[in-house]
């Protein structure tokens, strides 16, 4: 299982939970706390906020308000410092029946960075945040350049988030005097040489760590420039490149173009990823049926022997069994993977139950 899976289905579950929750007045509370911000500070502020619960004309809310905020507070001052990625944090008081105080805390700790920092009361826990987390599920790189500029970026779901923004040297069309037009030529290619090398050890600079994470490269720009970028210099990265797009624009503008122009692109490499799988699984039920499972029953005897090395689940799964299910492949450390009904691969597993496992080994 990847990690990141992992954790997206954690989250997802948390998001289930705290979104199921209402409160009768303005009286559920959402902290988020981003990566690096001062701990003792939002306690701080949480403490004023309860002297601030006392004003509530309603007796009720009042008490509910300051309880929760109560219970955060308690719950807080369990970490000795804010978490890598920040912290999202959540009480209030959820009891089916009014009148009754069942105060309840979440936290968890996001895969992603926050940088966004909320406390709000509301009728109902805030959670969007966490929901766009949900999408960011790979990065890709986004490359964006001509002979005069070039940006970097990384793609994390819809979020871009920009890395390097260089300027060239190339001198313009027109020479100056005195210098003959062929001179002149031969020093603008070697200044865009000059130029695409910079580009390309900015390149495997930030996305050479990244190792498996990086799933793929995007490039675009207007006219030949990228094209010759790939030709002439790139080597370490260059099969990472998905797509190479004609754009409009370079800098911010032309990284949320590459974005629209590349949506197929990215589309089709969550599908590809999903179909392999599957395909994997249909090729060894046919060739080698011992080294698969399906069907609830023959699943989970096989999570149970520890013998599972990779859980498929369809998304038409009823949310309550696929968490059953993730649960006891954590537990063994098997791998998991949710696979839609948008492909003809997804709709078979759908078909056979929705429910299927690669083993590690073959059980007869």
């Amino acid at each position: 299982m990847i990690d990141e899976q992992k954790q997206r289905q954690k989250l997802k579950r948390i998001i289930q939970e705290l979104g199921s929750h209402r409160g009768r007045h303005t009286e559920l509370v959402s902290v988020y706390i981003p990566a690096g911000y001062e701990l003792n500070k939002i306690i701080g502020h949480l403490q004023q906020e309860q002297g601030t619960a006392e004003n509530i004309k309603s007796a009720s809310t009042r008490k509910n308000v300051i309880s929760a905020l109560e219970r955060m507070i308690q719950h807080l001052k369990l970490f000795t410092k804010t978490p890598e990625n920040g912290l999202a944090a959540f009480s209030g008081n959820v009891a089916e029946r009014e009148g009754q105080l069942d105060v309840q805390v979440w936290s968890i700790e996001p895969p992603f960075p926050l940088n966004v920092r909320i406390y709000r009361c509301d009728k109902e826990f805030v959670l969007e945040p966490l929901k766009e987390m949900l999408e960011a599920k790979d990065v890709y790189a986004l490359v964006v350049m001509d002979r005069r500029e070039g940006d970097i970026a990384l793609l994390k779901g819809k979020k871009i988030i920009p890395l390097i923004s260089t300027q060239s040297h190339v001198p313009g069309k027109f020479k100056a005097g005195g210098q003959s037009a062929h001179r002149f030529e031969q020093n603008r290619e070697l200044s865009a040489k000059d130029f695409y090398k910079k580009i390309a050890e900015y390149m495997k600079e930030k996305l050479l760590p990244m190792g498996n994470e990086l799933k793929g490269i995007l490039i675009g720009g207007p006219g030949p420039t990228k094209h010759d970028f790939i030709e002439q210099i790139m080597t370490d990265l260059k099969n990472k490149i998905l797509a190479v797009k004609d754009l409009s624009y370079t800098g911010e503008f032309g990284l949320h173009e590459l974005v629209e122009r590349s949506s197929d692109v990215l589309a089709q490499e969550e599908v590809s990823r999903e179909k392999k799988i599957v395909q994997k699984f249909m090729e060894l039920l046919a060739t080698k049926p011992g080294m698969v499972a399906y069907g609830k029953a023959d699943v989970e005897k096989n999570l149970e022997l520890a013998t599972v090395e990779t859980l498929l689940l369809s998304e038409a799964l009823d949310d309550k069994v696929s968490h059953e299910l993730e649960d006891k492949a954590e537990k063994i450390g098997a791998d998991f993977q949710i696979i839609s009904v948008e492909t003809r691969e997804g709709m078979q597993l759908r078909d056979m139950g929705g429910i299927a496992a690669i083993l590690r080994y073959e059980v007869r």
